[in-house]
């Protein structure tokens, strides 16, 4: 029974690296974002950009690295001094303006101020990218599948599904009042120093669970994408496609989040609705987690995406209908936002425990690249352009500002995140549908006939 229990060490890095983690992507997929929008440019476009061109870089990171440390067989390495680094990178984003843009071209016009300080805000954002998902989405990730087993998983993937929002909430409640006084400098120094400070007790508290691998790295490399691996794990990339739709769902909207809250609803104390929506939303992930324990992987699918679905109709239809009658707004929001941002995290739970159980064993690393691909990649570039076209040719989201004409998040980007939503059914036939037992034998075979 010792071997099912995680233990306090464990589930210490379990937080401090999933926590810590989360603060710093809540910094890369929300508040850059919003950085990018109140001190550059309005456009949602260069939004989608920075989004989509760090999604490919992630997933670059991640194909590489993560092979990489299943090859060595280290992952403490790569996380800790991983983590180091990404702290000092994010702290270089206080020093990226217009105006320090326009020291080194005092002659340029405005509108090459703002293409070239857009340009090395989203060349940071990439290099910052790669450094934080070496370690944390290739060899965090590969650590978690290490330490843990089929038995203990639901829990900590339950725990580690709160980790996002656990983040944003960090990040809303003692940070956001610095976003709103524009001391940019102090938000990314205190967010950088906290990841670099983890990194550093990772160094003392980490210990590595794999053994190094035998093989060619770059044949590790191009595993997951073969089509003869394809077809031996195939669940596995059904799973991930689940994952995938789930996931363009949520970007078509959440890169604008906050912005629609502030911008188009008027809520400016948007922090404390979404602070709310995140406490609340998070203990359905943890309940979430147990019921998966107990009652199996599969027993929650249906029913959280039905509500997913339902929750981002909910709140197009809030923004549309209600924005002038503000309480009712913000309570029905508060409510209608938890549901919807819960049955996904609830989604996600048996999703990520049933890919860890099918994943070929010792191959951790080099399906985190896989992963990447549809956890990241297809989502943060197909979601945000979704997103980015639908603000630019509503003209409910269109006024002449100071710079011309701006934009503004409108509430259609929900009615496109649900309709995107509801083919998440489609794998989710085939994953119910599946018998994971006899399915994990048949694989094991047909990847030992394959490693043969």
């Amino acid at each position: 029974m010792n071997s099912n229990k995680l233990g306090a060490r464990k589930w210490t890095v379990l937080v401090l690296f999933g926590l810590i983690g989360q603060i710093a992507w809540t910094i890369e997929n929300m508040y850059l974002n919003v950085f990018m929008y109140k001190t550059i440019t309005t456009e949602p476009s260069a939004i989608a950009w920075m989004v989509a061109l760090s999604a490919a870089v992630a997933t670059l990171a991640t194909i590489l690295m993560g092979a990489l440390s299943d090859k060595l067989g280290k992952r403490k390495i790569f996380m800790s001094v991983g983590y180091i680094i990404w702290g000092l990178s994010i702290v270089a984003f206080a020093f990226i303006s217009k105006d320090n843009v326009s020291l080194l071209f005092p002659n340029a016009k405005v509108a090459t101020i703002v293409t070239v300080t857009v340009a090395l805000m989203i060349l940071l954002d990439c290099v910052m990218t790669y450094i934080g998902s070496t370690a944390n989405d290739a060899t965090f990730y590969a650590w978690v599948n290490d330490a843990t087993n089929e038995h203990n998983r639901g829990g900590a993937e339950g725990l580690l599904a709160t980790m996002p929002l656990i983040g944003m909430l960090v990040v809303f409640g003692a940070l956001d009042f610095l976003t709103k006084s524009g001391n940019w400098l102090a938000f990314f120094g205190i967010v950088g120093g906290v990841v670099t400070i983890s990194g550093i007790v990772g160094l003392f508290l980490v210990k590595d669970e794999a053994k190094p691998k035998e093989g060619n790295y770059w044949k590790d490399i191009i595993y997951g994408f073969t089509p003869k691996n394809i077809k031996n794990n195939w669940l596995l990339y059904v799973i991930f496609s689940a994952v995938c739709v789930l996931g363009i769902a949520q970007q078509v909207f959440i890169p604008y989040f906050i912005i629609y809250f502030e911008q188009y609803i008027g809520i400016l104390d948007y922090a404390l609705l979404l602070g709310g929506i995140l406490i609340l939303a998070s203990l359905i992930s943890f309940v979430a987690g147990l019921l998966v324990n107990k009652f199996g992987k599969k027993f929650l699918l249906i029913p959280s995406t039905i509500i997913y679905v339902l929750g981002m109709l909910a709140l197009f239809f809030l923004g549309l209908y209600l924005k002038d009658n503000m309480t009712l707004t913000i309570i029905l929001t508060l409510i209608c936002g938890t549901l919807m941002m819960g049955a996904y995290l609830a989604a996600l739970v048996p999703l990520n425990a049933l890919a860890r159980d099918v994943m070929p064993k010792g191959r951790a690393g080099a399906f985190s690249g896989v992963r990447m691909v549809f956890f990241v990649l297809i989502p943060m570039i197909v979601g945000p352009f979704i997103g980015s076209t639908i603000i630019e040719n509503g003209g409910a989201g269109q006024f002449v500002g100071d710079m011309g004409v701006e934009y503004i998040p409108i509430p259609h980007i929900f009615l496109a995140g649900s309709i995107i939503a509801i083919f998440t059914f489609i794998p989710i036939y085939f994953i119910l549908r599946t018998n994971i037992s006899k399915y994990q034998m048949s694989r094991n075979e047909a990847n030992l006939s394959n490693e043969n």
